[in-house]
């Protein structure tokens, strides 16, 4: 069976429900889009685990990478702006080296930064990265934070809940995705 091996996929799993969250998505992907590059925050042991268990047995070509969260749980809003920049130092590396062609991500403040270097990237004409943003199935009426920030840069803007849709028309409104 061919593999595309010329189509890197960048993804985003840290910890808790996002993690299920892109599980159960990636479950219905393709196991042929390969390179699958994960992108952890440093401090996540359990997702960089489940990662490994589920692609165990798919795919031969997965590889785990580690950036600082933007934003730890009950860390307050003004220290954000100092680690999220430290995030977005670690994040341009990431893209400009593996250059990925998809950028798939739920949610995670963390992806914010790989976004906007996969932006840049794009900006400047070196890679054509598609961005497709999946909003979260807890998020029904309001958008979270990362969620109103990619409304405006993702390709695709996915919704799982109608409301959303009826608030952000350029949201694709699929149904429940996981």
């Amino acid at each position: 069976m061919e593999r595309w091996r010329d189509l890197c996929v960048l993804l985003f799993d840290f910890s808790g429900g996002h993690t299920t969250e892109m599980l159960r998505l990636l479950g219905s992907l393709s196991v042929y889009y390969q390179p699958r590059i994960y992108v952890l925050a440093e401090t996540d042991k359990m997702s960089a685990e489940k990662i490994t268990s589920f692609e165990k047995n798919r795919t031969e070509e997965f590889k785990l990478l580690r950036i600082p969260r933007s934003r730890e749980v009950h860390q307050s809003w003004l220290s954000t702006i100092f680690t999220t920049l430290n995030a977005i130092l670690f994040s341009f590396p990431v893209v400009f080296q593996e250059k990925p062609h998809l950028l798939l991500c739920n949610g995670p403040g963390t992806c914010i930064p790989i976004c906007l270097a996969a932006f840049v990237l794009k900006v400047a004409g070196l890679r054509d990265v598609t961005m497709v943003f999946v909003e979260s199935i807890c998020r029904v009426k309001t958008l979270s934070l990362s969620g109103k920030i990619m409304y405006h840069f993702a390709d695709h803007f996915l919704v799982q809940w109608k409301q959303l849709q009826v608030n952000f028309p350029k949201a694709i409104y699929l149904g429940r995705l996981v």
